[in-house]
């Protein structure tokens, strides 16, 4: 969370008189400043003081001696370059401020220039050198040949560090952008360098040399006339040539790595590049990628498969002429189970993908469950689930392989399925029966209780008793299922499954709450019942079963099953808290009893969701009755335990709970908040006013939001259609609630919460004020807060905000002097300056240059801004 302070006051509304200070950002001496963005036509031009600044800096960044700025700031200066040189010309800049130039210059010594300064360079001269007239005035010094060709940078001894490595392809990636620098780059080694990059042991450095490799091979294509043919490959300007012979070469190399680069560029290219020139570059290097197949093992192959998605993605190709969809038949047919996996789902995605290759790439996805299925009973397997698939034998084989290959295989199918599910591509028809069959056998297998009729069935059990990883995929899949239409008997037999898993002491928590999660899903299903809204006989008697088990649950030594079993309780009184038989089934058990007691668990977590629980117990009427009925007291026993934990807890949880229940409540109108609203509100205001916690203070001012709201209506739209309504006679029709609200800390919680140190905070108390003004100021008269009749404790109140005392309250305020203040402020320039970044007012370039100059003590200690 971004902090910041306000010294001062929000400004007065124009035409307000007071002398109230414009919000100021304080920093103590040894707080950093960042500068994000940088932006603004202030910040897009080079000022005389930048200027006269520049020179030192340039020298402190040119001497190894000195203790450069941190990283961070060697990034904001690169930025503010970079928008320098969009709105100035490089050239010019270059010319203006010999210092520079001299930097870039000293840094062909490299031994005299640190590796963070050696980096920043490199990347600069490519943000100067991307304008092609200033390209050109620094190649004539050599300076480019002697930072990027092959006698360059990467001969240094710094080049062995990978930030080097890296400020070198960013330097080449700037440049790159006109045709004076492809000429260069063909020339001077450069691109030969990149290709040794991609096997460079930093991930980041090699990942950045294949993109660069991509980007120069697309910026050498550009240029043709729109129509004209496409030339073939031998007939590509050189850069572009040298890069597709090194693709070919690296596609025939037998070392995997080399395989691998070459797959990534291709990858990227045609994911990026969507021109005509991309189906000849396929035409030219699909031989070698098809060969790839022939190879045993095949190489390269999650490379390989992210290609052939990416190709298939272009919406520039012919595939039908390009054997696009052959090659991906013949990929499907060649890999394991676990490699075809991700490559069927991807090709289920395509949205032009032939009939006969989506029923193969299903087939794919299905092999492992129809192998569950078929070892698991006597039965050959559920007809037509098997059809079309191919290679059933090695998925048989491949699930008893060993326990790591079974459990990652049954997992990635699973999570496969369930997305494919949820997607506009899903196959139709969709199996529905047999995928639910395969869900609760999976199950069944995890948790023991699976009778299987063969050998292969014994060993699964043995592979998959007891194994979380599966069980929780199985639920996850199961949740979703819950989608589909499913005969009677598989709904039983799925609720019969999930009564044992929340019931089995061998349930992991994390299984358990999986369990929960598609409970609900099944519970809603739209499927099962007439009405969406109702529970089913059925599912009535499965919550039968289900309260006793949840009684166990919540009295559970483990925190995580007591939290999960809490959430669950909140969902379901939320979605069938009204229906009667729901009602007594709840009633008839100790589950809200139980659920109260929580309100006092050791746990943090447990307890903010007890209140959760609670709450929807309450506002259904469905919490335990109270001892004394006649005691006025016990009626509001809830009432009064969540306003003790909102002042009393000590942990946020619990009290951001307490305030989000108390919200629903106050929108709702719960009879205890109906009882006495005004003591209500002053009562939870008084305690979240006090309250350390940010979101506890910002889900207080929604508390108010919403009681404004019900007491004043939404905000006036001053619709044109409205203009024959009847308007109300009296200029103050909310004088009486005007009364209320000063009695109320509701004002003065606001106002103090405009100025809170976290902006959230402020930015919702602004908005609030913003609402209360314009619900408020235009039903009174027009009188400025200086004509106010009670100007002197506006003005008494002003005052003491402008020496710094926000924290003193407000004192008796009248509703003159409320609208007088709600008057006299800016809320609308506050509020822009709030959407801002804490530190607008302090991020200028010269700041930045001052402050990297005060870290070397080239400044005198008052010049310094941040230090």
């Amino acid at each position: 969370m971004v902090h910041f302070a306000l010294s001062g006051l929000i400004p007065l509304a124009e035409g307000c008189g007071g002398g109230i200070r414009t919000p100021r950002l304080t920093r103590s001496r040894r707080e950093r400043t960042s500068y994000p963005g940088l932006g603004g036509t202030a910040c897009l031009i080079m000022d005389p003081e930048c200027s006269r600044l520049l020179p030192a800096l340039c020298a402190v960044l040119a001497d190894p001696r000195q203790l450069v700025a941190d990283d961070t700031c060697l990034e904001k200066l690169l930025d503010w370059f970079k928008t320098v040189t969009e709105a100035e010309s490089s050239l010019q800049l270059l010319q203006d401020h010999p210092c520079l130039m001299e930097l870039l210059s000293h840094v062909l010594k490299p031994q005299d220039v640190s590796p963070r300064v050696l980096s920043f360079a490199l990347r600069l001269v490519g943000v100067f050198a991307a304008q092609e007239n200033c390209f050109e005035y620094l190649q004539q010094g050599e300076l480019l040949l002697g930072l990027f060709g092959e006698s360059g940078a990467p001969g240094w001894a710094a080049w062995s560090i990978p930030s080097v490595r890296s400020g070198w392809i960013q330097g080449l990636c700037s440049l790159a952008h006109h045709p004076s620098a492809l000429h260069f780059l063909a020339d001077s080694g450069a691109v030969d360098t990149l290709f040794s990059l991609q096997g460079d042991p930093s991930l980041f450095v090699a990942s950045a040399a294949s993109q660069l490799l991509v980007h120069i091979l697309a910026l050498s294509m550009q240029g043709g006339a729109p129509g004209s043919p496409i030339p073939e490959a031998a007939a590509w300007p050189m850069c572009a040539q040298k890069i597709v012979n090194h693709v070919d070469e690296s596609l025939h190399a037998k070392a995997t790595p080399q395989v691998t680069q070459a797959l990534n560029v291709l990858t990227t290219t045609f994911g990026r590049c969507h021109n005509p020139w991309t189906g000849v570059l396929w035409e030219r290097l699909s031989p070698p990628v098809a060969r790839l197949f022939e190879r045993d093992p095949i190489p390269a192959v999650h490379a390989l498969m992210d290609l052939l998605l990416s190709v298939a993605r272009s919406p520039v190709l012919n595939f039908a002429a390009c054997g696009l969809w052959e090659m991906l038949a013949h990929t499907l047919s060649r890999l394991s189970p676990t490699q075809a996996g991700p490559l069927a789902l991807g090709t289920l995605k395509l949205q032009h993908c032939p009939q006969e290759l989506r029923t193969q790439a299903f087939g794919v996805l299905l092999q492992p469950l129809a192998c569950i299925l078929k070892a698991t009973t006597q039965a050959p397997g559920p007809p037509g689930l098997l059809d079309g698939t191919v290679g059933s034998l090695l998925t048989v084989d491949t699930l008893l392989a060993s326990k790591s290959a079974c459990v990652g295989l049954l997992c990635q199918t699973l999570a496969h399925l369930e997305e494919l599910q949820m997607l506009p591509q899903c196959p139709s028809p969709w199996p529905q029966v047999h995928l639910l069959q395969a869900a609760l056998t999976i199950l069944h297998l995890c948790d023991g209780s699976a009778d299987p009729s063969s050998s292969a069935g014994g060993r699964l059990c043995g592979t998959l008793g007891g194994c979380v990883r599966v069980q929780r995929a199985a639920l996850d899949f199961l949740g979703t299922l819950s989608q589909g239409t499913s005969p009677l008997e598989l709904v039983l037999e799925v609720f019969a499954v999930l009564l044992k898993t929340l019931e089995s002491p061998e349930s992991s928590p994390m299984v358990l709450k999986k369990a929960f999660q598609a409970t609900l899903r099944w519970l809603q299903n739209p499927h099962k019942t007439p009405s969406s809204s109702d529970l089913s006989s059925d599912a009535l008697l499965f919550l039968g079963e289900l309260f006793p088990i949840l009684q166990k649950r919540l009295c559970s030594p483990c925190w995580e099953v007591r939290d999960s079993v809490l959430e669950f309780l909140t969902h379901l009184i939320r979605h069938w808290g009204g229906q009667a038989d729901f009602r007594e089934a709840l009633r008839s058990s100790e589950v809200p009893t139980l659920a109260l007691q929580l309100l006092q668990d050791p746990e943090s977590y447990v307890r903010a969701s007890a209140v959760g629980a609670a709450g929807q117990l309450s506002s259904q009427g469905l919490q335990a009755a109270p001892a004394s009925p006649e005691n006025s007291q016990a009626q509001q026993g809830l009432l009064m335990d969540l306003m003790h934990i909102l002042s009393t807890d000590s942990e946020g949880f619990p009290r951001r709970a307490v305030l989000r229940v108390f919200t629903d409540w106050l929108r709702d109108g719960h009879a205890d908040v109906v009882r006495d609203t005004e003591w209500f509100v002053a009562t939870v205001l008084q305690a979240v006013s006090r309250d350390l916690d940010w979101e506890v203070r910002v889900q207080g001012l929604e508390l108010a939001r919403v009681f404004l709201t019900q007491a004043l209506g939404q905000p006036s739209l001053h619709c044109p259609y409205t203009v024959g309504l009847p308007r109300p006679s009296s200029p103050r029709p909310h004088l009486e609630f005007l009364q209320t609200l000063c009695r109320l800390p509701l004002f003065e919680f606001a106002f103090c919460a405009l100025l809170d140190c976290d902006r959230p905070v402020a930015q919702k108390a602004c908005d609030l004020l913003l609402f209360l003004r314009d619900k408020t100021v235009p039903c009174s008269s027009p009188r400025e807060a200086g004509d106010s009749p009670n100007s002197a404790s506006v003005e008494a109140a002003l005052q003491r905000w402008r020496e710094g005392e926000q924290a003193q309250p407000l004192g008796d305020l009248d509703p003159e002097a409320m609208l007088a203040i709600l008057r006299a402020l800016d809320l609308e320039g506050l509020q822009g300056r709030l959407a801002k970044s804490s530190d607008h007012v302090e991020k200028s370039p010269q700041s930045l240059l001052q402050d990297m100059l005060a870290t070397v003590g080239v400044l005198e200690e008052n010049e310094a801004d941040c230090y």
